[in-house]
């Protein structure tokens, strides 16, 4: 239970940083989940007893899950961020961090919002800010593999294939001083693939291969 609630308001102030709320109150959420955690007993409904460091607001929202299982507080603030949360995690697909999110938005090198539009969209196409996450995911997964680009625009045009959406399978290849091998099951040996096409009895052993992976 404690570990559950902790697991809120971490989110609470992982939402707050999106939205660009105060130091103060991103910490302070930070400091509750560390609390609870750190608690040596479970907390029990109509059993709460006044935790050190935790204030009175935040005492309030922990009694409100242990009574109604949500805060809502924090179910407002998911409401809040929906599209942000979305616009982050598209760019943390492609590697950019929240805090350099934010420097480029304010340095004009990402306009912010021309990505409101397709972030809404998508939210209601997958009917969920998680559901709409899980298919950037996909889509991020399937891309990178291949080394394309895409953009949330490319999220709508491969929904139909979400279920089939499988990133490229690498597969570790034998190589020897740069050039390819095969081994014959029948023979039983390794060969080298020499750039003329000739196959060549390798007589090195086996920590010689160098493996490689290979898109």
């Amino acid at each position: 239970m404690n570990e559950e609630i902790a697991h809120i308001f971490d989110e609470m102030a992982r939402l707050q940083e999106i939205k660009g709320d105060s130091t103060f109150r991103i910490n302070a959420n930070k400091k509750v989940a560390r609390i609870l955690r750190s608690l040596p007993s479970p907390l029990k409904k109509g059993e709460i007893p006044k935790i050190k460091g935790i204030g009175a607001s935040s005492m309030e929202k922990i009694e409100e899950f242990l009574n109604k299982k949500k805060i809502k507080a924090f179910s407002k603030l998911q409401e809040e961020t929906a599209i942000r949360q979305i616009v982050t995690h598209f760019f943390q697909s492609k590697g950019l961090g929240l805090q350099e999110l934010k420097q480029n938005a304010k340095k004009r090198k990402i306009i912010y919002s021309r990505f409101t539009k397709p972030a809404k969209q998508l939210i209601e196409l997958a009917g969920s800010v998680d559901a709409a996450k899980k298919a950037i995911d996909k889509v991020a997964g399937w891309a990178q593999s291949r080394k394309l680009d895409y953009t949330i625009e490319t999220v709508f045009k491969k929904w139909l294939e979400l279920d089939t959406l499988k990133p490229k399978e690498k597969v570790l290849k034998p190589f020897y001083q740069g050039d390819p091998m095969v081994y014959s099951e029948l023979k039983r040996k390794w060969y080298v693939i020499s750039k003329q096409g000739e196959w060549l009895l390798f007589a090195g052993k086996e920590k010689d291969i160098e493996w490689k992976t290979i898109d």
